[in-house]
């Protein structure tokens, strides 16, 4: 119940004039408002996901449509419990929604239920190879969408925690063993830690116990720096991992700009926030009637590294001046 009413609060605070009673009469007249669907898995509400429907909202009202006004969307989420997506999309489908946008796993959820009802995806991975399009200029078919490659960036994430931890012998990695995308994610940190000889501890967390216990286990195997990992559980764990980070003492870089706000240490990724303006955006367009197998998979120009150096002193580190240089941000 209690989860019920928070959903309510949440969505009320999102949309008022959803709430708004129009007369009858004129509520007669009106054309039946078009419905997007928006579906994630992992938490809804939660501490990644409200700037993210706001981004969205935004690009939406970039191209004209406002929710309550002229467009009405439907908020679903499987709660972190991907079995239940094949039913969440079915009830969608079922509203005769005339577009949905999802994450990752709710996009791959929907383009095996429809090739007609148009997708919007906002993923982490390469949307060719998890199988979500054909192609990038001209997707074709049903679905289009957002690539902000966070999984694809492992990597560069590894060789700022060697810059400024270079004594590391060990560097601990949390993954979501059920995200779609972990399995490439950790294939590419594995071969760039091996190509400079550093070795990775990679620890599963799925559920909330798991992290406590993965923080436990990085500490007595010697872990030097932490990578948190992607997805949509390590989003909603967000503020936990940072306090965790900071209780232990370990240097950690992330996927979300967000986290270093709240007194991480790092972060290396493309704006996810943008990528859900942009989403909004392309739903506008393909309700005013464009075919999502048109319109190009948009990937990220702009990349962030941000630094909280007031974390960095608690932990007694001293970073470099080439890495403020880099810097496109500095937390004071």
């Amino acid at each position: 119940m209690a989860s019920h009413i928070g959903r309510r609060k949440f969505l009320a605070t999102l949309g008022g004039a959803a709430a708004v009673a129009w007369p009858l009469a004129a509520r007669a007249q009106q054309p039946a408002m078009p419905v997007v669907g928006f579906l994630r898995s992992g938490s809804l509400p939660g501490p990644d996901t409200t700037h993210r429907v706001t981004a969205f909202h935004q690009g939406m009202k970039e191209t004209g449509y406002v929710e309550g006004q002229n467009v009405a969307i439907e908020y679903r989420s499987d709660e972190g419990q991907t079995d239940k997506l094949p039913l969440l999309v079915a009830d969608l489908l079922r509203r005769q929604v005339a577009v949905i946008v999802g994450n990752t796993p709710a996009a791959l959820a929907v383009k095996a239920a429809t090739t007609t009802v148009p997708i919007v995806f906002v993923t982490g991975g390469d949307p060719v190879r998890y199988g979500l399009v054909t192609g990038l200029n001209r997707p074709g078919g049903n679905v289009t969408g957002i690539s902000f490659i966070s999984a694809e960036l492992g990597s560069k994430q590894l060789g700022l925690l060697r810059e400024l931890r270079p004594g590391a012998a060990h560097i601990a990695v949390l993954v979501d063993p059920k995200w779609p995308l972990t399995e490439r994610f950790v294939s590419e940190l594995r071969a760039a830690a091996l190509a400079v000889g550093q070795q990775l501890i990679v620890l599963d967390v799925s559920s909330d116990r798991e992290i406590e216990t993965a923080f436990t286990t990085l500490v007595q195997r010697g872990a030097g720096a932490l990578h948190v990992g992607i997805g949509a559980f390590m989003g909603s764990q967000r503020e936990r991992i940072v306090a965790l980070a900071a209780r232990h003492g370990i240097p950690a870089i992330y996927t979300w700009r967000e986290a270093v706000a709240d007194g991480g240490l790092m972060s290396y990724a493309p704006s996810i926030n943008d990528a859900y303006r942009q989403a909004g955006i392309y739903a506008g367009r393909i309700l005013k009637g464009e075919k999502p197998g048109d319109l190009p998979v948009m990937l990220p120009t702009k990349f962030e590294f941000v630094i909280n150096l007031k974390t960095a002193k608690a932990l007694g580190l001293e970073v470099p001046d080439r890495l403020l240089i880099a810097a496109n941000e500095v937390i004071e």
